[in-house]
């Protein structure tokens, strides 16, 4: 043997063990040792493919001497081939000419040149073969082909470790995209208009609404109560437009305190105030290319409208204490159950900022304006909760249903739902019963639909006392209900004292 090439290929080695030892992740590897190969030894051009696991492609992952397109070319089945054969049989292939070869296939489209040879090794892992390493090199003796053939499977083995890990790597990122795309698949189901429980002619114009806005770019301002369903509407808007397969960013602004708002909504940088220890992303930088949905919209503080508004006309901002614009491409949805002209009157609301917001305003109508979907929510939702709760099928008796259609639902979708859940949990058999559902639905709403003559009438011979105390529990219940058992809150609503309304709430056995 050629001593000054023996010298050579030990040389090889010894760089490509010290490559190696650098890093087990094969993007930052195997380019050098590639290069290595071409230099030491000659070769013209050189491949790494990898096996997909639990499948037969074989892909060119690395390469040295092609372009990206021509790479892209280099796809392989299981036995197709000479790379094929190599990585199913296990065994080296040596093809001295490739104008000769009826195997070769030569998808790269370098041509078939009288005076190349090939030479394809597998890359094994535990006697698992993972890929394979290909290199074209000038024709040369056998003798000198099986020498080359020799020390590229020395060199594959020195690789085979960080092939696999490589490998693995991209199997979970395929699996984590297969997943992503199945999970965006069942938003673009669950969201979808039709899955938007109601038939009503007051829910049809709305369905129609977010077909007729989804595929443009327009701005949409969402009115309607607390409870009625405006998230979903924007979730069913986002999923249907031709940004479905990007982010859809919610912020709650009435859950953010005024201190934080400008943060959240715009991001800030490191040292803008204390605790700002590095820099961050607003939601409009998150929501980029998708959309934005900015729920109560009517609680944004004046200070921040404006900031707001430039995002909406220019689609550009600054972060908090930073002087970069940041550019952002962002379709903003809005919702609120305020009156936002009287707002605008009482310049509590910018009055161009309610201009540009109320571009495509949808209104998303109350559940007492559309009795018509009462019983199917209802339904919907006992099923749900029944499901959940490892139970058959149930349904409603008729006093159940008679009491879900005259209560006027001033909690709207939200409060049916509560209200059902409640019921189911109280019911062990299959009918549900109006006695399951709690006292704040029950008495409001039969005494409000009741005539004026029979309202006080509870019991023949009761205490105008007693029957105080009995509307005086039902109108407490409602309220803590409404206000999620919060004692300040219900105070407010019934502009009464957090002291009075938890004594009272202790005293009925509310809380």
């Amino acid at each position: 043997m050629d001593t000054s090439r023996h010298r050579q290929e030990l040389q090889l080695l010894h760089s490509i063990s010290s490559i190696v030892d650098q890093s087990l992740d094969m993007r930052s590897v195997v380019h050098p040792i590639l290069d290595a190969l071409s230099e030491y030894l000659g070769f013209r051009l050189a491949t790494i493919t990898l096996l997909r696991k639990g499948g037969d492609d074989i892909l060119i992952e690395a390469s040295h001497g092609l372009t990206r397109e021509q790479a892209e070319l280099g796809r392989y089945k299981l036995g197709e081939g000479v790379i094929g054969k190599v990585v199913l049989s296990g065994q080296e292939m040596i093809i001295p000419r490739t104008s000769e070869s009826k195997i070769f296939l030569n998808r790269t489209r370098l041509g078939r040149s009288p005076d190349t040879a090939y030479i394809c090794v597998p890359i094994k892992e535990k006697q698992e073969v993972v890929g394979a390493l290909s290199v074209y090199r000038p024709f040369a003796p056998d003798a000198q082909l099986r020498e080359d053939a020799t020390i590229l499977g020395i060199v594959a083995s020195m690789l085979a470790r960080a092939v696999l890990l490589r490998r693995n790597v991209l199997d979970e990122q395929e699996s984590l995209k297969e997943e992503n795309r199945k999970l965006r698949a069942e938003l673009l189901r669950r969201y979808h208009p039709d899955n938007i429980i109601g038939n009503s002619r007051e829910m049809e114009c709305v369905f129609d609404q977010i077909r007729q806005v989804a595929k443009s770019q327009a701005t949409v301002l969402i009115h309607g109560e607390t409870g009625t369903g405006k998230e979903l509407v924007a979730n069913a808007i986002h999923y249907a437009s031709t940004r479905a397969d990007k982010p859809f960013v919610r912020v709650h602004c009435a859950a953010l305190p005024e201190s934080l708002i400008e943060s959240e909504l715009f991001g800030h940088v490191k040292g803008a105030f204390t605790g700002a220890i590095t820099d961050r992303k607003g939601r409009f930088e998150l929501a980029d290319g998708g959309t934005i949905f900015l729920d109560e919209i009517g609680e944004i503080p004046l200070s921040i409208q404006a900031k707001l508004l430039r995002v909406l006309q220019e689609r550009e901002f600054e972060r908090v204490g930073g002087v970069k614009t940041v550019k952002t491409d962002v379709r903003i949805i809005a919702a609120t159950h305020r009156d936002l002209p009287k707002m605008v009157e009482e310049r509590k609301f910018r009055d161009d900022l309610y201009y540009r917001l109320n571009v495509f305003p949808i209104f998303v109508p109350p559940l007492r304006k559309r009795k018509a979907d009462i019983i199917l929510l209802a339904d919907y939702f006992l099923q749900k909760y029944r499901h959940e709760s490892g139970k058959p099928d149930g349904k409603f008796s008729n006093d159940a249903i008679d009491l879900l259609m005259r209560y006027p639902w001033p909690g709207n979708v939200r409060e049916l739902e509560n209200c059902i859940e409640r019921a189911v949990l109280l019911t062990d058999g299959e009918m549900i019963d109006a006695s399951a559902f709690p006292a704040s639905v029950q008495l409001p709403g039969e005494n409000r639909q009741a005539p004026p003559a029979a309202a006080p009438t509870l019991a023949e011979g009761a205490s105008l006392e007693k029957m105080v105390g009995v509307y005086e529990k039902a109108i407490l219940a409602e309220a803590l209900k409404r206000n999620r058992n919060n004692i300040s809150a219900t105070a407010r609503h019934l502009h009464s004292t957090p002291r009075i309304i938890g004594y009272k709430a202790k005293q009925y056995g509310l809380i």
